[in-house]
C-alpha cells in the first residue's frame, strides 16, 4: 500500500472519476429514462463531456492512506427554456469538493469547465443536449432548496451560539477565567 505525499496530480485523478460517477450516477438512479444518454456522454463515440479546465485551490497536502469523497454541484443556474441564451449553452462548469476522511476537512477545492463534443463531428456541441438542461434545471432547483435550507439551519445555530454568548458573557458582572496563568 501507498503511503506518503499525494501528488497534485491525483486531485485531478479525483474530481475526473468523481465527475464520470456524478453522471453515471444521474442517469442510474434520477433520470432513468435517459440512463443510456448519460452512460454514452462518459465515452467517445458520440456527444461526450471533455474537461476544458480545471482550477485547484489545495487547503493541507494530503498523505496516504486516506479515504476522499468527492462531491460535485453545479456552479451556476442553467438558463430557462425560454431563454435565448439555452440555444447556446454548449458548456456548464462544476464546483468540486474534495474531503480527507482522515483528517474530516477539505483537502481541496476545484472548479471544472465542461464542454460537450461531438466525436462523430469532431467538433463543439453548440448547446447541451435537451434531456441535460432539463435535469441540470432540476438539479439547480435541488441545490437551491438545500441552500436555503442548510442555511436557516445555520442561522438558527448562530442565533443560539449569541444567546450562550450573551448570556455568559455580555454581562457586567462577567470575568474572564485566566487559569493559572491569571495567578
Amino acid at each position: 500500500m501507498f503511503s506518503g505525499h499525494v501528488n497534485n496530480v491525483a486531485y485531478v485523478r479525483y474530481a475526473e472519476t468523481a465527475r464520470v460517477n456524478w453522471a453515471r450516477n444521474i442517469g442510474t438512479h434520477v433520470d432513468r429514462a435517459n440512463k443510456k444518454a448519460w452512460i454514452n456522454l462518459l465515452g467517445s463515440t458520440g456527444v461526450g463531456l471533455i474537461l476544458k479546465s480545471i482550477k485547484i485551490d489545495y487547503k493541507f497536502p494530503m498523505t496516504a492512506p486516506d479515504k476522499i469523497s468527492v462531491y460535485h454541484k453545479l456552479s451556476h443556474p442553467p438558463p430557462a427554456a425560454s431563454s435565448p441564451a439555452s440555444s447556446s449553452y454548449s458548456s456548464f462548469q462544476l464546483d468540486v469538493l474534495i474531503l480527507s476522511e482522515a483528517h474530516q476537512r477539505p483537502a481541496a477545492r476545484c472548479h471544472e469547465d465542461i464542454v460537450t463534443y461531438d466525436y462523430q463531428l469532431g467538433r463543439k456541441v453548440k448547446t447541451l443536449p435537451p434531456f441535460m438542461m432539463d435535469q441540470f434545471r432540476k438539479t439547480w432547483e435541488l441545490q437551491e432548496e438545500s441552500r436555503r435550507t442548510w442555511g436557516l439551519k445555520v442561522k438558527e445555530i448562530e442565533h443560539r451560539v449569541r444567546g450562550l454568548e450573551t448570556a455568559s458573557w455580555d454581562r457586567a458582572d462577567a470575568v474572564e477565567d485566566m487559569g493559572s496563568s491569571g495567578s
